[in-house]
């Protein structure tokens, strides 16, 4: 802020029917050394025992109890632009099933961000069952990384602050800490999305928005483990994803016929084919799951953000 006073951070989290992670995700985000200014909490369930529990959370509070299920794309566009509305000059985003770490995440991010002068800066998402392991593979480079300790190259050197940053690459609804000035230049999730994508749609904007953004990678959000979703093909050098039920097979390649139309992710449409090709033909030899995929995706494609 232009006046020299504190600037102000305010979390957002989005809730669906997981009081008991949430309640977890709470007690952390209450006892961060560097403390929030305000906490906002999307319950897309509007259950009064979530009220409860945001309104005892030992941080100041508010809760938007939404009767109509927004998703996570909804919710957290609900959330964010409440948190602008309140004069938030940092934005920090979380999912209600995992939570920071340690009680330091948001004091080293923001630290990072400052150093670095970054737009929104994220943690390594880690594994909550195992935190030396990824919750999701990430690639560097032309490499796979399924471990923390992957993400650092040879000439990283750990112990050096200069050093660690991973540039360009960001898991932005996990502990993603935001300006709002990003806000106002990226925009919030799209609500058609409702599930699925709509982190990679924020994430496509960011990246065309040419403002600097990326990893710090001596600090990690803990998660459960999403690796099972992707599939290696080709001997591990491609990978493809296919979730673990229809509800969110449905959500994941619609959402992805839409995304790979955009500005950004075009480039990536012949190599969508091949993957998702060999998956379903030489590795499920599962035709029925290929047209499935080829319909779903085409309807995304048409902006056609049905239901059913």
């Amino acid at each position: 802020m232009s006046d020299g006073s504190p600037e102000t951070i305010i979390g957002v989290v989005v809730t669906h029917r997981r009081r008991e992670l949430l309640a977890e995700s709470l007690k952390v985000l209450a006892a961060q050394s560097r403390p929030l200014d305000h906490l906002v909490v999307v319950d897309n369930a509007d259950e009064p025992e979530v009220r409860a529990l945001v309104e005892t959370a030992g941080v100041p509070a508010t809760y938007l109890g939404s009767k109509h299920n927004l998703g996570g794309a909804g919710g957290f566009a609900l959330g964010m632009l409440y948190a602008l509305s309140l004069g938030a000059d940092w934005l920090w985003l979380a999912d209600d099933d995992g939570r920071p770490e340690g009680t330091e995440v948001l004091e080293t991010l923001l630290g990072c961000a400052q150093r670095h002068g970054l737009a929104e800066v994220s943690p390594v998402v880690a594994d909550i069952a195992d935190p030396d392991r990824l919750a999701f593979p990430l690639r560097r480079g032309i490499v796979w990384r399924r471990l923390r300790s992957e993400l650092f190259t040879d000439a990283d050197d750990p112990s050096d602050p200069s050093e660690d940053l991973l540039p360009g690459i960001a898991s932005l609804f996990n502990g993603a800490l935001f300006r709002a000035s990003t806000i106002d230049a990226v925009g919030v999730p799209d609500l058609r999305l409702f599930v699925r994508g709509d982190e990679v749609e924020v994430h496509r904007r960011l990246v065309r928005s040419g403002l600097p953004f990326g990893t710090c990678l001596t600090t990690a959000y803990l998660h459960p483990d999403g690796a099972d979703e992707f599939k290696p093909i080709l001997g591990g050098r491609m990978h493809t994803q296919y979730p673990d039920n229809e509800t969110k097979r449905f959500f994941t390649y619609r959402n992805r016929g839409y995304l790979l139309s955009q500005p950004g992710l075009r480039r990536l449409l012949p190599q969508e084919w091949v993957r998702f090709g060999w998956y379903f033909l030489v590795t499920r030899r599962d035709p029925k799951g290929l047209a499935e995929w080829v319909r779903l995706r085409r309807a995304g494609r048409r902006e056609q953000f049905g239901r059913d």
